[in-house]
């Protein structure tokens, strides 16, 4: 079963910005071959961390008002949220231990 959690348009400011959690937002789309890598990298993540973070997903060409608000113009982005605000922006497939060291401060 998927750790990683589909938030929408709708469900977005509830699910991220009022989160009182980090909050790692992968924007993807399905025809996309690099958000289909970073898919399993994403998982270990939110499994390794779920006490620390919460990783989510939002497909952009479903949810296209947030992809909008957050300039999003190539997929996979990933940011991390913190108190409603972007903290780390990642554009592009990485590695676990990648994403590991991007969001350490808020993986301890």
């Amino acid at each position: 079963m998927a750790k990683t959690k589909e938030v929408t348009d709708a469900s977005f400011d509830a699910e991220v910005l009022k989160s009182p959690k980090p909050v790692v937002v992968e924007f993807w789309a399905g025809w996309s071959g690099p958000c289909t890598r970073l898919f399993p990298v994403l998982e270990q993540l939110a499994v390794e961390y779920a006490d620390k973070i919460d990783v989510v997903k939002v497909n952009v060409d479903e949810n296209p008002e947030t992809a909008v608000a957050f300039g999003i113009s190539s997929v996979p982005s990933v940011f991390l949220f913190k108190d409603g605000e972007r903290r780390i922006s990642v554009i592009g497939v990485g590695a676990k231990r990648y994403f590991e060291m991007e969001f350490a401060e808020y993986l301890r």
